[in-house]
């Protein structure tokens, strides 16, 4: 069992966090690198699963294992009663063989850790080590969990429909996702963070041909397309710009809606299917999609050939509690300076995350945390070619976010869940 110190004032219970994870940095990326090296996918996160129980329980946590497939839940107990916080590292990997120019690539085939989250597992660690040093200074428990499959978007669910997490009745859950920010930039804003994102399935008569489908589609792309001027909001990479992108009040990527290049065409007996993601930032505005898109086919010369059109697939998106996000805000300007943390005015297409299954249940925040470093040539893209992660962030990711959660523990205000 780790010895806990309890800081005689609050600046001083920050400088021990900022040492100790000086302390630990090294240890930290040595396990990064060996998760980097051994990725595995959503539901495989068996290797994994064993690295993260055998740390929690050598810093005394109490450890729960054998749920929601590989998850692990490590809890840390304070000296006096208080909230019950939760901070979430999802740790599968991703499939693909894209370029990993580092000596610790991966020596699965065709998996990698293409997405970060060996660098989730890495921080989260860090931070139930770091905590676990100022237990005297805990009001409350926080709970680290580590949860496998988010990738397939179904690890959270299975975790909060699960009884062992339900039993731990959480006031408050964080989380924080790698991405190509400039390194150790937070970035953050209330309700939701990604696009809505809905897949459509269109269906015609056998008479309807792919090329027909051509015509079509790009005229439905064309009539239900919503955009600022400025730029185009599938253009991922923008999203990082410092003109465009998401730190700017005018970004292209607040209220929008497209419908995305790639899509699936499918021949079926009398049928051809087309099938396409669409993005729309406006919760309220889904409703007339669908009629929007029929409009418009039943205006074309292919009216006699359609049949119909639905959403097949629709998952939820982040959405950030606002009380509990300005708080957030708040403590880690008040800590690290006035730009530890900047504001997100967009939402981001394409991307998602199952993180919003907790929301559901628990008021949450989810931070969006750079990784990139141009100086030395890294871009943190996620599911990119070479996405690679300028592994200083994890020294900062640990330092800012065990400051947020140890005033946390303290605060006495109370967020409705």
């Amino acid at each position: 069992m780790l010895a806990s110190c309890k800081p005689k004032d609050e600046k001083n219970a920050h400088a021990v966090i900022s040492n100790q994870t000086e302390a630990i940095f090294d240890n930290l990326v040595k396990i990064r690198r060996d998760l980097h090296k051994y990725p595995e996918l959503a539901g495989n996160e068996k290797r994994t699963a064993k690295i993260i129980t055998k740390y929690l329980l050598d810093l005394g946590l109490e450890v729960k294992t054998g749920f929601a497939g590989q998850g692990v839940i490590g809890i840390l107990k304070g000296e006096s009663e208080g909230k019950n916080i939760a901070w979430r590292a999802d740790m599968d990997a991703i499939p693909n063989d894209f370029v990993d120019d580092v000596i610790y690539k991966s020596k699965n085939k065709g998996i990698q850790h293409g997405c970060g989250h060996d660098v989730h597992v890495a921080i989260g660690l860090g931070i139930a080590e770091v905590l676990s040093k100022l237990k005297a200074s805990i009001k409350g428990k926080i709970y680290f969990i580590f949860q496998p499959e988010e990738e397939t978007f179904v690890g959270a669910k299975n975790i909060v429909d699960n009884r062992i997490y339900s039993d731990l009745d959480i006031d408050e859950i964080y989380a924080l996702h790698v991405t190509a920010l400039p390194l150790g930039q937070i970035m953050v804003k209330p309700n939701e963070l990604y696009a809505y994102q809905k897949r459509i399935e269109i269906i015609f008569n056998e008479t309807f041909s792919k090329e027909d489908s051509d015509i079509l589609y790009k005229k439905i792309q064309s009539e239900i397309l919503r955009k600022r001027d400025g730029g185009n909001p599938w253009e991922i990479p923008k999203a990082f710009d410092s003109i465009v992108g998401l730190t700017n009040p005018n970004t292209i990527f607040n209220d929008y809606l497209f419908l995305e290049e790639n899509r699936v065409i499918e021949e079926k007996k009398n049928q051809l299917i087309i099938r396409a993601n669409l993005y729309e930032t406006d919760k309220s505005k889904l409703p007339y999609i669908l009629p929007k898109i029929k409009d418009v086919i039943n205006k074309s010369e292919f009216k006699d050939q359609f049949i119909s059109i639905s959403f097949i697939q629709e998952n939820p998106t982040v959405l950030n509690d606002n009380q509990l996000t300005k708080s957030s805000v708040n403590i880690l300007k008040t800590i690290y300076g006035n730009t530890a943390v900047v504001n997100d005015y967009g939402q981001i297409p394409y991307f998602n995350d199952d993180f919003i299954y907790f929301q559901q249940n628990t008021p949450g925040v989810y931070f969006l945390f750079g990784g990139s470093n141009s100086e030395k040539g890294i871009n943190a893209m996620n599911h990119a070619p070479n996405f690679k992660v300028d592994e200083e962030c994890i020294s900062i990711g640990v330092r800012s976010f065990s400051s947020l959660i140890l005033e946390r523990t303290n605060k006495t205000d109370t967020i409705l869940k």
